[in-house]
This record gives C-alpha cells, sequence and structure tokens, in this order.
C-alpha cells in the first residue's frame, strides 16, 4: 500500500504520493495566498512518513512549525468548513541552523571541503585565475599547510605572490596579476560575511539526515532573513550545499519515500540576478538528485520565476491565486493553467484568478508517476503554529537541540594562516643556525659565529658554551624557507656585511641588498 500525505480537499480529497515525493514540485502564489500553509503541510507530511526536511526561512514565518497551532476562532471555521474532526494540535520537531549564529548553529564548512573548482565558480574567475588557484591549493597540500578559513586563504595567496618565481617553475606560471584578482574577490565575499561561513568545527552533512524519538523526520530551518540580504553568500551556501548532497549521497533509485526533501521559499529572489553558475548547478542538482532520493520543492509568487529547465522537472504543483492586473500577470495565469492537465469541469486560467486564500489548485504525479487531473481544493490546516516564534522558545529548543553545543565555539586551529606568520616572524636561516665554511674538503663548524678574517691579529674569543646544532630541515622545511641557491653576488654582499662591524654598515648594506636578502 502506498504512503500518502494528505494535502488539500475539495470534490475529489488531494494527496501526494511518498513513492514520487522525490519527483519535486512548485508551490505557487500571489502575496497573501496562502503559500506558507501549503509549504507547512508538506514539510509536516513528509516529517511524519519520518523523511528529513530542509527549508530557507526568508521571512522568518517559518519557525511556527515548531510549535503547536493555537485554537482560534479562524481555525475552527476552517476545520468546520472542511469537515474536519479530532484535530490535533502538534508541533514538530525542529532544528535550527544560522550562518551568522545569531538564530541557529553556527553553519560552517572549511576552504578544503570547499576545493578550489567550486569556489572559483562562486567567485566568478575566468579561467587564469581558476588555475591560480588549483595551484595555490596543491601548493599548500605539498607544504602540508591547512586552508580553513578565508585568513588562511588570503596569507597563501600573498605567500604564493612572494615566491611566484619559486612556484612557478615547479607548479606552472603564477602571475602576480592573477593573485591580485583573486584576492578582490576574495575581499567581496569577505564583506559579504563569508568569514562566518568558513572555518571549524566544519558542518557535518549527516546532521541534516536526524530523527526524532518517535521517528518523525526533524525539520532543518535554516534561518535566512538577514542571509538573503547578501546574495553572493546565500548563493555560496546553496551552491555548496547542493553540491555536498550531490556527491556524497549514493544512488539509490525510486524508494518508498524520499531520504530527504528541501524547500526553498521566495524562490524568486534566488534566480533573480542569480550568478549563472547557480542557475546551472541548480538545474543540474534537480536533474540527477532524484535518483539518490531528495526531493526539491520551490515556492515563489509566479512559475515563471523559475526557470524553464528547472520549472519542467516539478512534478508536484500547487498554484493559488494569481493577480492579473498587468499584462505580465494575464500572461503569467495563461502559463500557469497550461501547465495543467486540464479539468473540464472548469477553466483553469480563469479560477486562478478567482481563487480565495487557502484555495489552490493542486496536480500530483499519480500511479505510473502520470500527473493527475488539476482539481480546486481547500489546502488542509496545519498542526502547527502559523507564523513566528519568541525569542525564548527559540532559545529553549536550541538548549534542547539534539547537537547543541556541537556548532557553537569556533575552533581556531594552527593553520595557513599562524603557519606563515611564525615563519615571517623567526630569525632569517643565516642568524639562526651556525655557520660552516669548507677548506681542503673539510667542513668546519663556528660556534661563536663567522670565523675572523685574520685570526692571529685578534685576541681569543672567551670560551662561551657551544650551541647545539638544529637538526636538517626536512624536504618540506626545506621548500617552505627561503630559496638556498645563493649566487656569487649574494654570497660577496653577505661576506661584506659579516666584516662591517658598525651598526650603520649593516643598515646600509641591508637597504641596498634588501631584496636579494629578503630581510
Amino acid at each position: 500500500m502506498s504512503l500518502t500525505i494528505p494535502l488539500a480537499r475539495g470534490q475529489r480529497d488531494v494527496a501526494l504520493l511518498t513513492r514520487y515525493g522525490n519527483r519535486h514540485g512548485l508551490i505557487a502564489g500571489a502575496t497573501g495566498t496562502g503559500k506558507t500553509v501549503s509549504l507547512q503541510v508538506l514539510a509536516e507530511g513528509f516529517s511524519a512518513q519520518g523523511v528529513p526536511v530542509f527549508m530557507a526561512d526568508v521571512k522568518g514565518d517559518l519557525a511556527g512549525i515548531s510549535q503547536a497551532a493555537n485554537p482560534s476562532e479562524r481555525l475552527s471555521n476552517r476545520l468546520k468548513l472542511l469537515g474536519i474532526d479530532g484535530f490535533t494540535p502538534k508541533a514538530s520537531p525542529v532544528v535550527f541552523w544560522d550562518i551568522f549564529g545569531q538564530k541557529g548553529h553556527p553553519l560552517r564548512t572549511t576552504i578544503s571541503e570547499m576545493g578550489p573548482i567550486l569556489l572559483a565558480r562562486i567567485l566568478d574567475l575566468n579561467e587564469t585565475q581558476e588555475g591560480v588557484l588549483n595551484v595555490v591549493f596543491r601548493f599548500a597540500d605539498d607544504e602540508g599547510l591547512l586552508l580553513l578559513d578565508l585568513a588562511d586563504l588570503r596569507a597563501m595567496l600573498s605567500h604564493v605572490a612572494e615566491n611566484a618565481k619559486a612556484v612557478s617553475s615547479q607548479y606552472g606560471l603564477v602571475s602576480t596579476t592573477s593573485i591580485a584578482a583573486v584576492q578582490r574577490a576574495l575581499l567581496a565575499l569577505e564583506d559579504a560575511g563569508g568569514e562566518q561561513f568558513f572555518g571549524e568545527p566544519a558542518f557535518v552533512l549527516q546532521d541534516l539526515f536526524q530523527r526524532a524519538p518517535d521517528g518523525r523526520g526533524v525539520i532543518n530551518i535554516m534561518a535566512a532573513d538577514q542571509l538573503i540580504l547578501e546574495p553572493t553568500l546565500y548563493s555560496t551556501f546553496l551552491l555548496w550545499l547542493l553540491s555536498e548532497l550531490f556527491e556524497q549521497l549514493p544512488e539509490v533509485g525510486d524508494l518508498d519515500k524520499p531520504r530527504m526533501v528541501f524547500f526553498f521559499d521566495e524562490a524568486h529572489l534566488l534566480f533573480t540576478d542569480a550568478p549563472p553558475v547557480l542557475v546551472q548547478r541548480v538545474e543540474q542538482v534537480v536533474r540527477l538528485i532524484r535518483s539518490k532520493g531528495v526531493g526539491v520543492y520551490f515556492i515563489s509568487q509566479n512559475p515563471d520565476d523559475v526557470p524553464d529547465a528547472i520549472l519542467g522537472q516539478l512534478g508536484n504543483r500547487v498554484q493559488h491565486a494569481l493577480r492579473a492586473f498587468t499584462p505580465r500577470d494575464q500572461k503569467s495565469v495563461r502559463v500557469a493553467a497550461e501547465t495543467f492537465m486540464q479539468n473540464p469541469a472548469f477553466d483553469t486560467a480563469q479560477v486562478i484568478t478567482q481563487l480565495g486564500v487557502g484555495e489552490a489548485l493542486v496536480s500530483v504525479l499519480g500511479d505510473g508517476g502520470v500527473p493527475t487531473m488539476v482539481e480546486r481544493v481547500y489546502i488542509l490546516p496545519p498542526a502547527s503554529r502559523i507564523g513566528v516564534i519568541t525569542d525564548a522558545e527559540r532559545t529553549a529548543l536550541l538548549q534542547q537541540s539534539p547537537i547543541a553545543n556541537k556548532y557553537e565555539t569556533r575552533l581556531d586551529r594552527d593553520s595557513a594562516f599562524e603557519v606563515l606568520t611564525q615563519r615571517a616572524q623567526a630569525p632569517a636561516p643565516e642568524e639562526a643556525a651556525p655557520q660552516t665554511e669548507t677548506s681542503g674538503g673539510c667542513s668546519l663548524s663556528w660556534p661563536w659565529g663567522d670565523k675572523p678574517a685574520e685570526p692571529a691579529a685578534r685576541p681569543a674569543p672567551p670560551p662561551l658554551p657551544r650551541r647545539v646544532a638544529p637538526p636538517p630541515p626536512t624536504p618540506r622545511a626545506r621548500r617552505a624557507a627561503a630559496p638556498q641557491r645563493q649566487s656569487v653576488g649574494e654570497s660577496f654582499a653577505k661576506s661584506v656585511a659579516r666584516t662591517m662591524g658598525s651598526q650603520l654598515g649593516r643598515q646600509v648594506i641591508r637597504g641596498i641588498l634588501g631584496a636579494i636578502l629578503r630581510r
């Protein structure tokens, strides 16, 4: 027997078959026509079937699903209209997330996990700049330097720029112009709040697939009311999340119910002025992620807010009222009507403009995956609250969360930024290590510094404790240190500097040869 999610009542009741829940869907309609209620009913239904849910809360009014519905006259009238007896208000299990860590658990990833290819797409880099970013990541891996946050990546870019000649000889040409372009793109991402998104502890994808003790799927709510104001960061987050799902989830084919369902509210904000790479990635995910058991549902004001390539993949549709006040609105009504399998009992295009609040035209996938004939129905009331929650209610839920305190404390391990900073502050190699000279094939160590130019004419130095020579550097340390090969000019310059005893002389030589000696 097929599992179903009751959705609406009318001359014919409408229920969504869970085995087609991964065929995606659309909820459309003008402002105030009941889209949020339809979203809540579907989210509650999937959760009741043990399916975890993720939704982006753009307006802040989806958090009410975490609380039981409040008895009201309006709710009583709706129950009476639909002939529903035994209605029981019930809260859904919810976990709150927030990139900024204010209204939910912080959600982060690391630069390394993002990877150079995805990061290059987010930053809209050209092919040359993307190549430079690949070199930076490869160089960091070879040097054993962790790239965790934006500070690490900026430090690595600066380090590669300072050693462009040596890096280019090993990894391919790296120009400082391309590095500067990448740094400017990173600055824009940082200004949008990227520092909050990149870091540790990194988010674990499996935390989205939790179930409550009673077997219901957890509804993950991403606070996006502030995030949506930063389109670059919002696109970065969505592109990363969709990519993680697509890459990590195995193929499972058609199941009795989805493994997970995503709801993207206010989808017109997602696609308006969105980077082409994001639209392409969403299209790819919608086409292919069905076989991984994931359903994606878009909520928007007009069906044409969603690109045609994506709209054609959405099999389950709920159409609330549209207003036909302008030529564009009238065209949207015709387009919306044409996407349904027509019902001979009414004119679909005409009815769309006459629907009341809570009414909708609904068509879902039936047996065999064939769209059912469109029905004019009343959406069922959700068992949870419609609207916002108080700060106290949110705080209580965060404290009771199954992942409480897992992500709240930000970690700052020694990574590329710290290691490169320590290297820059360390003494130069010729000052830290004992000097040696070779004479007649023998290597002589001078623990008190450089060998005097005229040892016979100067008194012997007083006895001092002999320094223990440091262990030989590893190949990785040798690569990270300053260039080891010295030209004849460099050796001569250092010899002159060592023989000059006055502080003024050393300053003059250092100023002239600073670029060579890298002091």
